[in-house]
Parts: structure tokens; sequence; C-alpha cells
């Protein structure tokens, strides 16, 4: 099965982190890379191919750094998938995005490997494309509240 990249986990923390302090300015690639602990330069290719997607804005001088290039809420994380690592699919014969026949394939409309890998893509899909970087900041955040309100209700005797 189909996992994610490296490249793609640091693309999605990246931009976690961005979603978080979205509206107040840029940051800097030294701090995001610091605080997310992603190497500099691999987060530099990252970032300049999010940029280059529209994902991510930039700014040079005093003041510069990325900056989600619109709002959190209407970013996917399956747009962001397939920008880093391409199509969701399993196999390219059941991809929507890159369709390619499968070389050893005798009858692609009766393949059973083929209905299958469909279904997982179109699971994985409705998952991916409907859930935004603001749902995921969301729900973490959610558990971040949970944890500090149990910490302080804990008795120590």
């Amino acid at each position: 099965m189909k996992t994610l990249s490296r490249k793609c986990k640091y693309a999605l923390r990246a931009l976690y982190s961005l979603t978080d302090q979205h509206g107040q300015g840029p940051v800097l690639i030294a701090s995001l890379s610091e605080k997310q602990q992603i190497p500099k330069k691999f987060l530099e290719v990252i970032l300049w191919e999010l940029k280059q997607r529209g994902i991510v804005e930039s700014k040079k001088g005093k003041g510069g750094g990325y900056q989600l290039a619109m709002p959190p809420s209407t970013v996917t994380i399956g747009s962001i998938v397939r920008c880093i690592d391409g199509p969701l699919a399993p196999l390219p014969c059941a991809s929507e995005t890159a369709y390619r026949r499968c070389e050893e394939c005798v009858d692609e409309k009766k393949c059973g490997t083929r209905m299958v890998m469909r279904q997982v893509r179109d699971a994985i899909a409705a998952i991916l494309d409907h859930t935004t970087l603001a749902d995921v900041c969301s729900s973490v955040a959610s558990i971040e509240e949970r944890e500090r309100q149990q910490e302080a209700l804990m008795y120590y005797i």
C-alpha cells in the first residue's frame, strides 16, 4: 500500500504550523525549521514546491517569510498529498488524476484488483478531500485543551 513520503509529512507539519499562525504575517524558514524539526534545506525545497502550486506565498526582506496563500479552511489535505506525492490511488489504473493502464492486465473491465483499488482510492479521497488544514488544527487544539483540563483536575497526595 502506498505510504506518505517523508517530504509529504514534513510539508503537512509545516502547513499546520503556518495554519496556527495564519493572519499573523509571514514566518521565517529558520523558525519554521526549528519549531517543526525539519532540515532547513529540505524545508526550502518543500516550500518552493508549495509556492509553485499556490498553496503558500513568500515575502522577501524585513518581515518576510512564508505564509498560506489562502484561508486554511480552503486547503484540503488531499490537495497537499497530491501536490507532494502525486495521485492517491495505490495503482495507476485506479487513479482519477493520473490513470495509466497496467502492463500485465488482461481485461481491465473485469479486473478484480482494479475494482478493489478504485474503492480504496475513493475511500482515501473521500477523507482527504473533505479534510482541511483548519479541520486538522482544530482537532489537535481540542485534544490539547482536553489534556490541559485533565491536568488541572489532577490531585496529588
